[in-house]
């Protein structure tokens, strides 16, 4: 079966790979989840080379969902999915707790339109 995938695209390559780290243990190893964080060269921003080459590497046939951090995280991934055919979508969602209820619905089999409906309503989730 294909999952749908999941990618972080955040400033910082250690807050993405932490937060793959903490979708891994909900929705363990068949969800494909590729951080694309920092620049190139290991410094704070983003890369459209990275957020290009980690949407490549969770797409597994189901789709991918792209949550971004902030504002330029957005502006970069938008601009490489011009250049992309149509497919990966890009999620107004929280960073962590969209990802972890993305990853939860992706582990069931459920659709990309169903997983990406999960991080947006995250958004309205009380902490307390």
């Amino acid at each position: 079966m294909a999952y749908v995938g999941i990618v972080l695209v955040s400033h910082s390559s250690s807050l993405a790979s932490g937060v793959r780290d903490l979708l891994t243990q909900v929705a363990g190893a068949d969800v494909r989840v590729e951080p694309a964080g920092g620049t190139g060269d290991g410094g704070l921003g983003t890369s459209a080379d990275l957020i290009e080459a980690a949407i490549a590497r969770a797409d597994a046939g189901a789709g991918v969902l792209i949550l971004a951090d902030l504002g330029s995280a957005v502006l970069t991934t938008r601009a490489v999915l011009a250049d992309l055919p149509d497919g990966p979508l890009l999620a107004d969602a929280p960073f962590v707790e969209g990802a972890v209820a993305a990853a939860v619905l992706a582990s069931t089999g459920a659709d990309l339109a169903t997983v990406a409906d999960a991080a947006r309503e995250a958004r309205d989730v009380p902490k307390f």
